[in-house]
């Protein structure tokens, strides 16, 4: 079969990034440590990024929609992060013993995160969600947990589960079918299944981790009503509700999404923003939970939560530069969070703008600064959950075809869209929605 004109385009664009690419896969499997960073025919490799912006090995510049994973909400080496670069190098990055600066920055969470009695610093997200479900687990004497079917929680082994159709077939080799039968899929945004399935679990219900944002999930947003019954239902049934807040934790708010629905879960893991570039997770509750894990209350063996947070857990590098971010977004949060909102609703509403104008069917998902595009297959679709995203959406349109397009067009999106930063700008905007107009005709016209 002919290679698509569009991948032509890209290969000739990115020589350099082939020839890196074939070194990469010589030491690396497919030539990443990261399965979402493999981009077919193979990925561009970065040299410098600034701002909104990135530069390719090639020389292509890229507006970034993607922003490390969502994580850069002040853009690439904003100054803030640069001088808590500079105060990390006089101290040293890691010691692995305590000091202030990790007490602080759990005062700072503290402070700003509703839920936040008691703190505990990790490593990543992935550890943050795993640990969670421990604590529940542990705090309720219970062993079930359900998950939004297609969420993403990380890759670790208590939540690898019910991510991509079939639901039914495990994740990955290596995991331990038994393992599954403890954890249970829901359906986001969906009530009434929710609450049959919560029925069936009964008294093992130990509790519902869910993101109020689904992010690998479709950029979904939660309908308020949804988590407002699974407030309800978990307190009725003595469950505890998890809020998964790695994208949207320091992003849709201050206060994440507790701040933007209004609701306080048992707990909440943090990630990506909260580190402001560096590696960090963070697990946050109510402080009756979180004694379990209390290293000073005496137990018998199995009786307490083991809680490591890792070798590099509270390091100086992670503690001090998540400070300096989180600081700046709270006393800049009054006019940050409404800029990157507005250009949010600008960017989904005019993407669809673009889609409509030459008689594609695309629609975009996302809350404030987040976006995300997909192409039903019934132009009367409107999606509410990743299940939908996943039968009724042409996934490998978005996830090739569009983003190849519009990376030959100078604009780098995930999942069709991505995450805006405050280095973003009115302009960046027209220029991406410049670029999907773009993209929207070639797409129509090689569809005739």
């Amino acid at each position: 079969m002919a290679e698509k004109d569009y991948v032509q385009r890209y290969r000739e664009r990115t020589p350099r990034s082939r020839e890196l690419f074939e070194r990469a896969r010589r030491v690396m499997p497919g030539g990443v440590s990261h399965r979402y960073r493999h981009i077919p025919p193979y990925p561009f490799f970065i040299q410098e990024a600034q701002g909104a912006r990135i530069r390719d090995v090639d020389g292509n510049e890229y507006i970034d929609l993607w922003m490390g994973h969502f994580a850069l909400i002040l853009g690439h080496r904003h100054p803030v992060v640069n001088e808590a670069l500079r105060e990390v190098a006089e101290v040293g990055l890691h010691w692995g013993v305590v000091h202030e600066y990790q007490v602080r920055f759990v005062e700072l969470i503290q402070e700003t995160v509703p839920c936040a009695e008691k703190v505990v610093l990790g490593v990543s997200g992935t550890e943050a969600t795993m640990y969670a479900v421990r604590l529940a687990r542990a705090y309720t004497g219970r062993r079930t947990i359900l998950k939004a079917a297609g969420g993403w929680h990380g890759a670790n082994s208590e939540l690898a589960w019910y991510i991509r159709r079939p639901f039914e077939v495990p994740e990955s080799a290596g995991l331990i079918q038994e393992m599954g039968r403890y954890v249970r899929p829901i359906s986001f945004n969906d009530l009434d299944q929710t609450i049959r399935t919560m029925e069936e679990v009964g008294e093992d219900l130990a509790g519902v981790i869910v993101e109020p944002v689904m992010g690998a999930g479709g950029m979904i947003p939660a309908q308020p009503d949804y988590l407002e019954m699974l407030r309800q239902e978990t307190q009725r049934r003595g469950a505890l509700l998890i809020f998964d807040e790695i994208v949207t934790g320091y992003r849709l708010t201050l206060s994440g999404a507790q701040g933007a629905y209004g609701i306080v879960p048992d707990m909440a893991t943090l990630g990506k923003v909260v580190g402001g570039g560096a590696n960090l997770g963070v697990i946050a509750g109510k402080a009756e939970i979180f004694e379990l894990c209390d290293p000073t209350i005496s137990r018998k063996k199995g009786q307490g939560v083991m809680l490591g947070g890792g070798t590099f857990s509270s390091s100086p590098l992670s503690t001090i530069v998540g400070y300096r971010v989180v600081d700046y977004l709270r006393q800049h949060s009054s006019e940050l969070y409404p800029r990157i909102d507005s250009m949010g609703e600008r960017l989904r509403r005019g993407m669809e703008d673009a889609f409509r104008r030459h008689g594609l069917e695309g629609r975009t998902t996302g809350r404030g600064s987040l976006c995300g595009a997909y192409f039903p297959y019934d132009p009367t679709t409107r999606v509410k959950n990743p299940e939908e995203m996943q039968t009724l959406t042409d996934m490998e349109k978005v996830d090739h075809e569009f983003r190849m397009r519009l990376l030959n067009h100078g604009v780098f999106v995930m999942h069709g869209g991505g995450a805006l930063s405050e280095a973003h700008t009115d302009e960046d905007v027209d220029r991406i929605l410049a670029a999907v107009d773009a993209v929207a005709e070639e797409m129509a016209t090689s569809g005739r």
